[in-house]
């Protein structure tokens, strides 16, 4: 999509709408007070983005629908807007606002699984979403997976006592029998919110490894790291800032990140853990 700015301009706040393609749509209202506060001392800094709307006569808000309810908070009457030359489709305007809100306030998490989802709908492709929207592959990737969970894993990642990832983790931990137990599925979430990325891998492949082991039993021996034996590595620093990417992406820390890898590493060729 591409689109260019026709006029820079004050729009009457009674002629704009808030389009539909806005991504963020939970916590809208949040911290409005201090923006209203903000622009009443400072004045608008950056003008809002409108294109033409189905309405003649009206803009739709493609970004900044903040600015214009903090500016309706204050009684003004008119808001600085960039006017794009057409109207542009409800996936181009989640695309837009993505990629305005990834550099203000980050967007509410459930807000950006309900943006991506829709987009890797219609692209079919993480990479075109990645691509589209600036967001990291990775965080796409998992974005996209939500629709996977099963409700009650959903209704926990909505109410952030957990991220996507270990709800992932979790439900596959609960269907290594080739169905999902809903129950241990929840027992799992509830104790990967405070686990490492690495403690919650081990877990799933010991679940996949004795389907039959006791779901406790296996969280408490991840949890307690079963036997540890610390090595120092030296590595070059390109590598080691691979590391600490791959490990901010897991959500875990670089010992455990490495450790994850090394497991994994020795796994596939074929030297599996010793008894």
């Amino acid at each position: 999509m591409k689109t260019k700015v026709v006029a820079v301009k004050e729009l009457p706040l009674a002629d704009l709408v808030i389009g539909k393609g806005q991504v963020r749509v939970r916590d809208v209202g949040k911290d409005i007070d201090e923006l209203a506060t903000s622009i009443k001392k400072v004045g608008l800094l950056e003008p809002i983005v409108v294109c033409p709307a189905k309405e003649k006569g009206k803009y739709e808000i493609l970004t900044g629908q903040r600015r214009f309810l903090a500016c309706k908070q204050l009684g003004l009457t008119t808001i600085m807007a960039c006017i794009l030359e057409q109207e542009v489709s409800e996936i181009d305007a989640k695309i837009i606002s993505i990629t305005e809100n990834l550099v203000r306030l980050d967007p509410n998490r459930k807000d950006l699984i309900d943006a991506c989802t829709a987009l890797y709908h219609k692209y079919g492709s993480i990479k075109d979403v990645a691509e589209e929207t600036g967001l990291p592959y990775p965080d796409v990737a998992i974005y996209v997976k939500y629709d996977r969970l099963i409700p009650d894993l959903k209704k926990m990642v909505d109410n952030s006592e957990i991220d996507v990832k270990s709800a992932l983790r979790a439900q596959d931990a609960a269907s290594v029998s080739g169905k999902i137990d809903k129950a241990e599925a929840v027992i799992f979430a509830k104790e990967f919110a405070q686990m490492s990325g690495a403690q919650q891998t081990r877990v799933v492949e010991k679940r996949e490894d004795d389907p039959t082991q006791d779901a406790t039993e296996v969280l408490e021996a991840a949890k307690s790291g079963e036997k540890v034996t610390q090595i120092v590595v030296t590595v070059l620093a390109g590598l080691h800032q691979s590391l600490k990417k791959y490990a901010k992406d897991e959500n875990t820390s670089v010992d455990d990140a490495a450790a994850t890898l090394i497991e994994e590493g020795l796994t596939q060729k074929g030297y599996s853990e010793a008894e």
